[in-house]
């Protein structure tokens, strides 16, 4: 589905990641201007001896599209899990997408050991096969990213059950690295500051195809739609670290999703 970059070695990793808890635009967890040092300094950057690659890719159904062909994508899409290159996959509909200027209603998330194995897995015939004879026919809007995490730790795969917030960040142009990483400073640190977060993953896209110009994406995992949900209730923090970045972002897109309990991850 599209061409990937060279292989990222584990240890000096560029200070770029992405955002996640709370919604952006109307419910933004944004990201600390003040007594933040460069992400690389905030945190000392550790990959774990297996390197992640994140792939997340949103789909916005056709107004009109059948739902017994949106489920025949989702079930074909998850199908994909048995590829060897995957090392997590899930797919199904959003649980909400909280963004203004577009309209996602589906999502595939999937983890793998390096880019040469995305890049393996977006040429195989059979997915290659399920994106022409199941998701074409049906949506109406893609967008899609990839990152390697600066740090990762906890199991590769999501267990059924849990939720996600994934934040996609959109730079404003002729930012200076300074600026980018106080940006990646705030969002590396939101899992300190939202204990529901169960695991944070952010890095920098390397697939600047079909991203729409978002740059900055993370991942945050939490046990269930529950502790998500909780989310809400820390309106006043949210607000107060989207206010000390907002100059820096020209746009987000932020969505929520809940890995069906019908699913196998692999853990």
């Amino acid at each position: 589905m599209m061409q990937l970059g060279v292989k990222t070695s584990g240890t000096a990793v560029a200070c770029s990641h992405f955002l996640s808890p709370r919604a952006f635009p109307p419910t933004a967890i944004a990201i600390t201007r003040r007594h933040l040092k460069p992400y690389c300094l905030y945190r000392s950057i550790k990959m774990s001896a297996e390197q992640i690659v994140e792939h997340v890719v949103l789909f916005k159904a056709k107004p009109d599209a059948d739902p017994s062909k949106l489920t025949a994508m989702v079930n074909n899409l998850n199908s994909l899990t048995s590829l060897n290159q995957v090392v997590h996959l899930s797919s199904g509909p959003l649980i909400r997408d909280r963004s203004s200027s577009f309209s996602f209603t589906h999502i595939l998330h999937s983890r793998y050991k390096s880019k040469s194995d995305l890049a393996d897995y977006s040429a195989h015939p059979d997915h290659v096969s399920v994106v022409r004879q199941y998701v074409l026919p049906v949506v109406d809007d893609i967008m899609a990213v990839d990152w390697v995490p600066i740090e990762f730790s906890g199991p590769t795969g999501v267990p059924p059950g849990s939720a996600m917030r994934l934040t996609f960040l959109k730079l404003k142009e002729n930012l200076g690295e300074n600026e980018k990483s106080q940006v990646l400073s705030a969002v590396g640190g939101i899992k300190e500051k939202f204990s529901g977060i169960e695991q944070l993953t952010v890095g920098e896209n390397f697939s600047p195809g079909r991203a729409k110009g978002f740059s900055i994406a993370s991942i945050a995992v939490f046990k269930g739609v529950d502790e998500l949900e909780a989310l809400e209730s820390q309106t006043e923090l949210a607000n107060e670290q989207k206010e000390k970045v907002k100059e820096f972002l020209d746009g987000a897109v932020v969505v929520d999703y809940a890995v069906l309990p019908t699913q196998s991850a692999s853990l």
